[in-house]
């Protein structure tokens, strides 16, 4: 602007009035609002031919009449340009006040929007390192203490996966990552089962002086309530040399359906499958560890008497008050004699802790049963194991080969813990009543039934599932004293279908859901299984083995064989038949072959009856009402 203020000064040469009137012009270019914001503050125009031309805050006249005149502005923002050509002198002194503020507050603007998009950058950084690193860490550090507090919670399976991130998965290490800790701990649990559980929360919530200490998995064990079952492949020796590698596979097949039965129909997550040896399996229905048992039952009773407003714990703390009264008048040595007893005391309670006293044990172990049986069920249903008998090294293709399961439960205590050292560990139970559920199941083998229960485990079962349940013998098992009578469930599989009974998974899950004790007089599988025990052979069987248990063993002979014939009787009538030739042996005119009667007849039965006569058929001399079995 002031190169063109310039310009008309040349122009101007010695038109003076032109010069005016362009000053003025140039003037009003410029916007004045208000005194305080005067543009121009002073310019001044020097020419040869005229007057030399003063603007004075917006004011045009010669330069002599403001030579008394002052301006009011502050002059802390001037700028001075002065243009000089042709004899041509031009100065003009700007105000920039308004062009300093505009700069300043559109500064202030840009420091405001540059932060805005910091704050923002930042938010998504943040919103990315929470997705991609901290909530996975936050996701790792809740499994491991869930793991600690309760390793077998399966809650936290799957935390690792995002529903709606299932295409991303795995994009970030550090979702990996959270992958890995997810699946290690699954790991974890599937191969510790139950009495690993103490051990991994043990090391992993165990610190000192708020740091983790050394890993020790040889924790001390501790004493637990639970019913235990063994169940164990027919015949796995020759499985094992027939199929070699492939055997495996075949032990997955039966894994799966007895690890899904014994999951379904346990109480809760009680049931756990918690080692394979070999062709056997070990489950484990656990109930509670000492002080959980204690504490369910204390419950309960103190539920009775609510309603007589009866606080047995206020009433406990009183009477050992007053014992502490008591015995604090007594002498030091009387004192510990009294501790001593009482911890004896204490010793003898939980030995002689009775689990029949607990509430809901009857339905406790009623599951536990049906899964046993649902599982036997299920091995003859299964699809996949089914097609093993197409297998030619097993049925040389004629489909003659059949997986045969036997089972045997106890019930009782055992020290749940870790065995080994620090190059290798087994988490097991210990216990005899370990012992005696695998010394059950062996003996299914004499006695030719599927499954033997022993008196522990009937006395802890309904009455409905008791009277399903047949008295076979009175016994004691190798390696123990303990006289008891032995159970079964009778169970068969051949010429029964049991595909006809498949449901899905969803409504087997319900139906274990609605479990009541009718289930016993209702359920498809087990009167499948059951079809082949008539009222006429518990008559005589039961007949025949009282009189066999009290000695007469003449007439326990007799009706010990006319229930074996009645179920073979029964057999046949039920459609199934055999090979028929000539033999000696008759049943209602029908000849029968030998192969065809061992086939079908009552293996406790014929168990009994060998035994008897083996010994000349009568009893001998000091007969007690039971007989050992030497094996194991």
């Amino acid at each position: 602007m002031v190169n063109i203020l310039n310009e008309m000064n040349v122009l101007a040469k010695d038109d003076c009035a032109f010069l005016e009137d362009s000053l003025s012009t140039w003037l009003r270019s410029f916007p004045v609002h208000n005194s305080s914001q005067i543009y121009v503050v002073k310019a001044q125009v020097y020419s040869d031919k005229c007057d030399s031309q003063c603007i004075f805050e917006g004011k045009i006249g010669a330069c002599d009449n403001f030579s008394s005149f002052k301006s009011h502005i502050q002059p802390n923002m001037f700028r001075n340009v002065t243009v000089e050509s042709n004899g041509s002198y031009v100065s003009v002194l700007f105000n920039e006040k308004d062009v300093v503020a505009n700069a300043a507050f559109s500064s202030f603007l840009l420091q405001i929007a540059i932060i805005i998009q910091v704050i923002l950058g930042l938010s998504v950084l943040y919103d990315d390192a929470g997705r991609c690193v901290l909530d996975p860490l936050r996701k790792m550090l809740k499994i491991v203490l869930q793991y600690a507090s309760n390793p077998l919670d399966n809650s936290q399976m799957g935390m690792g996966t995002d529903k709606n991130d299932q295409n991303q998965l795995g994009s970030y290490e550090t979702e990996q990552l959270l992958n890995a800790v997810t699946k290690i701990t699954d790991l974890m649990r599937k191969c510790w089962g139950v009495a690993g559980a103490g051990i991994i929360s043990s090391n992993l919530a165990r610190t000192e002086d708020g740091k983790s200490v050394s890993f020790n998995p040889c924790v001390p064990g501790k004493r637990v309530y639970a019913l235990f079952g063994f169940a164990s492949i027919c015949d796995f020796t020759n499985l094992l040399r027939n199929l070699d590698k492939d055997v495996i596979s075949l032990i997955n097949d039966v894994a799966k359906v007895i690890h899904g039965e014994v999951y379904r129909w346990a109480f809760g997550d009680s049931g756990q499958c918690n080692k394979n040896l070999g062709g056997a399996f070990l489950m484990v229905f656990r109930i509670g560890d000492t002080n959980e048992v204690k504490e369910k039952k204390e419950r309960a009773t103190a539920l009775v008497f609510s309603s007589k407003r009866y606080d047995m714990t206020a009433g406990l703390a009183k009477r050992r008050q007053r014992r502490v009264v008591r015995n604090s008048s007594q002498p030091s040595g009387h004192r510990k004699m009294i501790r001593r007893q009482n911890s004896e005391s204490s010793t003898s309670e939980i030995e002689n802790l009775q689990l029949s006293s607990l509430p809901g044990i009857t339905a406790f172990t009623d599951r536990a049963l049906i899964g046993m049986l649902k599982t036997f069920a299920g091995i003859h249903r299964d699809k996949r194991i089914q097609e093993w008998a197409d297998d030619f090294r097993l049925g040389a293709g004629v489909g003659a080969f059949t997986i045969e399961m036997i089972f045997g439960m106890d019930a009782g205590w055992a020290v749940e813990g870790a065995v080994g050292s620090e190059y290798k560990i087994d988490a097991t139970y210990l216990s005899p009543h370990v012992n005696m559920a695998s010394r059950m199941m062996s003996a299914t083998k004499q006695y030719g039934v599927t499954i033997l229960v022993s008196q522990a485990v009937q006395e802890l079962l309904s009455d409905t599932a008791k009277s399903k349940l047949r008295h076979l013998d009175t016994v004691t098992v190798k390696g123990s004293s303990l006289r008891q009578p032995i159970y079964t469930y009778d169970a068969r599989h051949k010429h029964v279908d049991f595909f006809l009974y498949e449901r899905s998974d969803d409504d087997a899950d319900f139906e274990s859901e609605r479990y009541t004790s009718n289930i016993w007089n209702t359920d498809q599988d087990l009167r499948a299984m059951n079809y082949h025990i008539s009222d006429e052979f518990l008559e005589h069987f039961n007949i025949g083995r009282e009189e066999y248990l009290a000695g007469n063993w003449k007439s326990a002979i007799t009706n010990l064989d006319i229930a074996n014939n009645i179920m073979i009787h029964t057999i046949l009538e039920a459609g199934i038949t055999g090979d028929f030739v000539p033999s000696e042996n008759l049943l209602n005119g029908v000849i029968l072959t030998r192969r065809v009667k061992a086939e079908h007849e009552d293996g406790t039965c014929r168990c009994l009856i060998d035994f008897m006569t083996k010994l000349g058929g009568v009893a001998p001399e000091g007969w007690a009402g039971f007989r050992p079995l030497t094996s194991k």
